[in-house]
């Protein structure tokens, strides 16, 4: 990624960085998706005090070009009003809940201008794993969409290596179409891209002490 001017990530944390959020979700969320409607709910002011989420905010230039969030505490209840259906129908989730640490990584967004520069999203699921990798958690959990050409599906899928573990036909954004859960195991994922070296698993650790790397090392 030598010669390239890189984006920087914060956290949102005030309402000054929420303003410049909200720039982003709305160009996405509201004027391209007509996901979310209510301006407010786009990111709540609540959000900003929960210590159960952290949103981040990419910048370059001192322009704000994409967001993404991470639930610390899954809406489990909301979870099971979507009807959801299992790839593996064998699955155990209530054990796989108990065993496991899940985050929910969504909210994922980038201005339609910038959407092709791979190195935006890739600074938002650097803070993100970051961060949820220091707090203990296992694995992240998100929806994509079925029939949306902006869908980060592939992002997800071949380049981090999220899995699909059901879909599900309801959810809280006003999509029109079916939702595909992924999965992604933090440990798997980085034992696969340290093997295959590749410039994403690099990028995405690049400063991480030995007690940060300790978590995703198989002991």
């Amino acid at each position: 990624m030598a010669g390239k001017k890189r984006p920087t990530v914060r956290p949102i944390t005030d309402e000054a960085t929420r303003d410049r959020a909200l720039e982003v979700l709305e160009a996405v969320y509201q004027k391209e998706k007509g996901w979310i409607p209510d301006r407010e709910k786009l990111l709540p002011r609540e959000d900003l005090t929960d210590t159960e989420v952290t949103w981040f905010l990419a910048e370059l230039d001192d322009r704000a070009l994409g967001v993404t969030r991470v639930l610390y505490r899954l809406p489990i209840e909301l979870y099971q009003k979507y009807a959801f259906d299992l790839v593996d129908p064998s699955i155990d989730v209530e054990a796989f809940l108990s065993n496991n640490k899940i985050a929910e990584v969504g909210r994922f967004a980038v201005v339609p201008e910038f959407r092709d520069q791979i190195l935006i999203a890739a600074t938002l699921m650097r803070a993100a794993t970051k961060e949820t990798v220091e707090r203990g958690f296992t694995h992240f959990i998100t929806d994509v969409f079925e029939g949306d050409p902006t869908t980060p599906y592939h992002f997800h899928q071949r380049i981090l290596g999220f899995e699909v573990v059901a879909t599900h036909e309801i959810g809280e954004l006003a999509h029109k179409g079916r939702r595909v859960t992924m999965l992604l195991d933090l440990k798997a994922a980085y034992q696969r891209m340290s093997q295959k070296r590749r410039w994403i698993f690099r990028y995405i650790t690049e400063g991480w002490g030995e007690r940060l790397l300790g978590h995703l090392k198989t002991v």
